[in-house]
């Protein structure tokens, strides 16, 4: 079980940066994956960015350039740093944590999100 809080959201002007934090309950190094998405109202989710332990990084193509993803071992927590922010960046952020099982992508946990609204 790993649990996921999310916490450094709020509102913004367009242009503006915020940096989201999300502690883990367990080391994310003993995690195989971990990720942001983004959920605006009347849309599906979808991923922001997400980051294989080990590996590299991925990125929506509406964020590349502009969002950041890292995270720091030893205080468990995985960040999303958020610069140039628009409008439609507007939606609860969520921080997810995948387990796998050799090598298969089994077991997700979610952060319960957090709001970020960018005024225009």
């Amino acid at each position: 079980q790993v649990q996921l809080v999310e916490s450094g959201g709020g509102l913004v002007q367009a242009g503006g940066s915020l940096r989201l934090s999300c502690a883990a309950s367990i080391s994310i190094f003993s995690i195989n994956a971990m990720g942001w998405y983004r959920q605006a109202p009347g849309k599906q989710r979808e991923l922001v960015a997400r980051k294989v332990n080990g590996g590299s990084a991925n990125y929506a193509d509406t964020v590349k350039g502009r969002f950041t993803i890292s995270g720091d071992n030893a205080k468990n927590t995985l960040y999303l740093q958020m610069n140039s922010l628009k409008p439609e960046d507007t939606a609860v952020y969520y921080c997810n944590a995948e387990l796998w099982d050799w090598g298969t992508r089994t077991r997700d946990y979610w952060g319960q999100g957090t709001q970020v609204t960018v005024s225009s």
